[in-house]
């Protein structure tokens, strides 16, 4: 052996190490979840007597599980609808009466979670609930679900009144028998909000906030819900008696997927 070899010898491995390094898989980058940009906050740093019931972070939906991006039970919006919600929220307090919100800023990924549902015809575990009397098959032609929604720009909000004092709500057990949404209220699934016709997200024409068929008690409720928030300076979706957006809106034409949580605000 020649006084190189050794030298030698480590030159090749080296050049092996070098090769091993370069020829490695290039280590993935950290993928960051977007955030909030300023503008937004939690409802309930601007109003937290306001009640929350965020139906989209639970099973009890027209889905039958949590839906995607919502990562807290929180409502997210735009500072001046959150303001504008405590403006209507203090008027109907000198009435005995709170709001109670269901949904508020909305990320695209949990509209994706409904289109992807709304595709499976397979998938009815909550017809007898939330659409009896609509064929799945037809909720992108009747309006019920879409690609996109208000919701992501972070003004429209979903809500309902509850007279005070609230008594709770129990929480839905999965797999319990469903009642239909339309039904009278001592039958429909429980809620501690007054009775407002159907129960919230119902799929069906009795929804819509003008419907004739409302009168009586459920028609006042309506009224008093729509003419608290009209006065904030909300707009009601006639199809849908607890939709509700702010306007002017601070994001009209942006639709963002940050995820329903604390850490997603601005810090």
């Amino acid at each position: 052996m020649t006084a190189f070899a050794p030298a030698l010898r480590g030159l090749a491995l080296a050049a092996v190490a070098l090769f091993a390094v370069a020829a490695a898989p290039a280590p993935a980058e950290a993928r960051t979840e977007p955030e909030a940009p300023d503008g937004f906050v939690a409802l309930r740093d601007v109003d937290p007597t306001i009640i929350q019931e965020m139906r989209y972070f639970t099973p009890h939906n027209f889905v039958g599980e949590r839906v995607d991006g919502y990562r807290q039970p929180m409502c997210i919006l735009t500072e001046p609808a959150a303001k504008a919600l405590r403006t209507a929220q203090r008027a109907l307090l000198r009435k005995g009466y709170s709001l109670k919100v269901y949904d508020c800023y909305r990320p695209q990924r949990a509209v994706d979670h409904f289109v992807r549902w709304a595709e499976d015809l397979g998938d009815e575990r909550m017809k007898a609930e939330f659409y009896p009397r609509v064929d799945k098959s037809r909720l992108f032609e009747d309006g019920y679900i879409a690609k996109k929604s208000g919701h992501s720009r972070g003004s429209t909000v979903d809500l309902t009144v509850v007279r005070l004092p609230a008594p709770p709500t129990r929480p839905y057990v999965p797999g319990e028998p469903l009642k239909p949404c339309y039904a009278p209220r001592s039958e429909r699934f429980p809620d501690n909000s007054v009775d407002m016709g159907t129960g919230y997200d119902c799929f069906d024409t009795l929804s819509h906030t003008d419907d004739p068929r409302v009168t009586g008690k459920q028609r006042a409720h309506r009224d008093l819900l729509r003419g608290a928030l009209a006065k904030a300076g909300f707009v009601n979706l006639p199809e849908e008696w607890w939709h509700f957006t702010y306007k002017p809106e601070l994001f009209p034409d942006t639709y963002f997927d940050f995820p329903v949580s604390r850490r997603s605000l601005p810090h």
